[in-house]
């Protein structure tokens, strides 16, 4: 699927180094702490997974994940990019272009995401693509040293989409 800068390509065994290395970055591993090569392979590979692509080299990586349930369809996202990448509206690019697929492709009506309430950096870039802010999840996700953080629960619907 090819954005207006990044290309996403869907997840192959070979992308793991990269994903890896753009996980252990201690600027991304706040954020997605704990991967190791089993959990890449198991949680990352697959038809829900893809890798952000800049010129061909790896940047980044994007999971979407779906409910199915008839009364409350919807898609889910997942975004990290390697700390080289950041700054450059690749992220913005990467899931609008995700957003697009899975409202055109996958007939969803509405998109979540849950950054940590605190990731100022995350929550600039998906409001510029159109996602609104629902409300703060208190202690949503626990950080790897145990301690609980905050999420903030944002949606995009087809014409909040930017």
């Amino acid at each position: 699927m090819a954005g207006q800068t990044v290309v996403l390509r869907p997840t192959t065994a070979a992308h793991v180094p990269a994903f890896l290395d753009i996980l252990s970055q201690p600027e991304v591993a706040k954020w997605w702490g704990g991967y190791d090569l089993e959990r890449v392979r198991r949680e990352l590979l697959g038809p829900q997974g893809y890798a952000v692509e800049l010129h061909g080299e790896v940047v980044g990586l994007i999971i979407y994940y779906e409910e199915d349930d008839a009364d409350h369809r919807h898609a889910g996202i997942d975004l990290a990019l390697h700390p080289d990448a950041h700054g450059q509206g690749l992220g913005a690019d990467a899931m609008r272009t995700m957003a697009r697929h899975l409202f055109d492709a996958r007939g969803h009506h509405r998109i979540v995401i849950d950054p940590a309430a605190h990731n100022e950096r995350a929550i600039r870039s998906y409001t510029r693509v159109g996602f609104r802010p629902v409300g703060i999840m208190r202690s949503y996700e626990r950080r790897l040293d145990g301690s609980w953080h905050d999420g903030l629960l944002m949606d995009l619907l087809p014409d909040d989409l930017h």
